[in-house]
Formats: C-alpha cells, sequence, structure tokens
C-alpha cells in the first residue's frame, strides 16, 4: 500500500467512526489534508522535558531564587534595597529558622542574620550541636523595610508587605521540607499566621504550619537587649524541644545552659 492510499484509509476509518456517531453531514478529507496526515504518522514520537520536572532541591531553590531577585511588587522596597534577601543554609535541612525582614547589615551583605543578632542566633545553632551551614536560614520579608530619608535603625515590615513576600517563603519551605521549623520573634510569627500574635502568649509551646511543627521563641536581637539568664532559659528550653521533636541526643551539658548554679 502506497502512503496515499495509507492516509485514505485512515481518513476512511476516522469518517467511518464519525458516520457511527452523527447524524449531521460529515468532513470532508483533502488530498493537502491527507499528506499532513502522512507526514504526521511518519514524524518520530519525541518524548520532551517536562518544564515541571523537579530537579535537586538545591537547584530548585536557585530557580526561585532567580525569579526572587526580579520581583517588584513593593516598589519602595525594590528603590531602597541593595540586595533582595533570599536565604542560606543546607537546602535538606531538617531545621529552619524563620525571621521578619533584613536589617541594614543583611541588606548589604545579602545574607539573612550576619549582624549582632546573627552571631548571637549561629551561637545558638552551634549549642544545639548544628553547624549553621546544617540548618536554613531565611525572612519572612526578603528586603529590607525601607526607612525614611535620614532615619537610622531598622522597622517593623507592615503586614500587606509580609503578605505579599510570603508566598516565596512557603515555596521554600516546600522545597527544603524542614522537620521543624522555628519563628523568631512576634513579627515573624505574625507574617506566617497572618495575624498579630502576643509572644509571652505563643512561645514555648508547638504551633503548626503548612503541617510542619512549628516552635515559636524569642528573636535574637531581644536577648541582646534583655541579658537576664532568666530570659536566655526561656529560649533555650524552646531549643531543647526542638531537638527533642527531631529526635536529636541531648547532653547533661546542653540540659543544664543557663541553670543556677
Amino acid at each position: 500500500m502506497n502512503s496515499f492510499d495509507y492516509a485514505s484509509s485512515l481518513a476512511f476509518d476516522a469518517l467511518s467512526s464519525l458516520r457511527e456517531k452523527s447524524s449531521g453531514p460529515l468532513p470532508r478529507a483533502s488530498r493537502a489534508s491527507l499528506e499532513r496526515l502522512i507526514a504526521a504518522k511518519a514524524a518520530p514520537t519525541v518524548a520532551t522535558p517536562s518544564s515541571a520536572s523537579p530537579g535537586s532541591k538545591a537547584e530548585r531553590l536557585e530557580a526561585l531564587r532567580l525569579q526572587l531577585v526580579a520581583c517588584e511588587k513593593c516598589p519602595q522596597l525594590v528603590a531602597a534595597r541593595s540586595h533582595v534577601v533570599f536565604g542560606v543554609g543546607n537546602p535538606e535541612a531538617r531545621l529552619m529558622f524563620v525571621g521578619e525582614a533584613p536589617g541594614a547589615d543583611e541588606d548589604l551583605q545579602g545574607e539573612p542574620f550576619v549582624g549582632k543578632a546573627g552571631q548571637l542566633l549561629t551561637k545558638i545553632i552551634e549549642a544545639m550541636g548544628f553547624a549553621r551551614s546544617e540548618v536554613y536560614i531565611a525572612n519572612v520579608l526578603k528586603c529590607r523595610p525601607d526607612m525614611p530619608p535620614g532615619a537610622t535603625g531598622n522597622r517593623k515590615p507592615r503586614p500587606d508587605e509580609m503578605a505579599t513576600c510570603l508566598p516565596y517563603l512557603i515555596q521554600q519551605i516546600e522545597i527544603i521540607e524542614p522537620k521543624c521549623l522555628v519563628a523568631l520573634g512576634a513579627t515573624a510569627m505574625e507574617g506566617l499566621l497572618g495575624e498579630p500574635v502576643v509572644m509571652r502568649e505563643v512561645r514555648g509551646r508547638w504551633h503548626s504550619f503548612k503541617g510542619i511543627p512549628l516552635m515559636a521563641t524569642y528573636h535574637p536581637a531581644y536577648l541582646l537587649r534583655n541579658q537576664s539568664l532568666g530570659e536566655k532559659r526561656k529560649v533555650w528550653e524552646d531549643m531543647l524541644q526542638v531537638l527533642e521533636k527531631l529526635e536529636v541526643p541531648i547532653s547533661a551539658k546542653q540540659r543544664g545552659f543557663f541553670l543556677p548554679k
């Protein structure tokens, strides 16, 4: 059977099927249509990779980071920022810390928690038995909140700013799939939950975010302002609960941190 007869046979079969299913007029197949049919049948089938095919967690985070650095959803933050502060750490981390927003140091370096509060957070992480590189650290808001001209310090991010940026954090969490989340401060909890919280009422007990256990504790900056052993002990008790949730062995020395001697 030559190619034209073969295509005619295919068309006849298709028209016969239509006749059985329809009482109206049937379409007509031209020679051009039959030739296209021949070409389609003869062409090899090529499997094309899906754009949704997942890569490694590191590759997916990098793709998200590239998307985020081009974000201009908050024009006032875009105009004031030096860097988008995406996140840092192990893409396979079991533990993820979430802060509220970058400060001046973070904005300049493009990395979260690198100032004095970040140095204290690193000490807390190390006291838990982890290296900073083993966990993942990110903020709800990825750009430093803009300040009025001439003003110094940092301002609290607005709820609408955090709500705009939250989907990026959710994607980070979905990629990393941590076993535990730690929210550092009331504003971080507010950004995650979408409602104001009172820190003394939420810290020290388990919450849930997207099905992941979430522990709220004080921000390291709070401990820099409040140097009492009692306040430090509260944060450490929260971290002991995190270690227990992760099923990490806790030494007697770790249990004794900040206890009266």
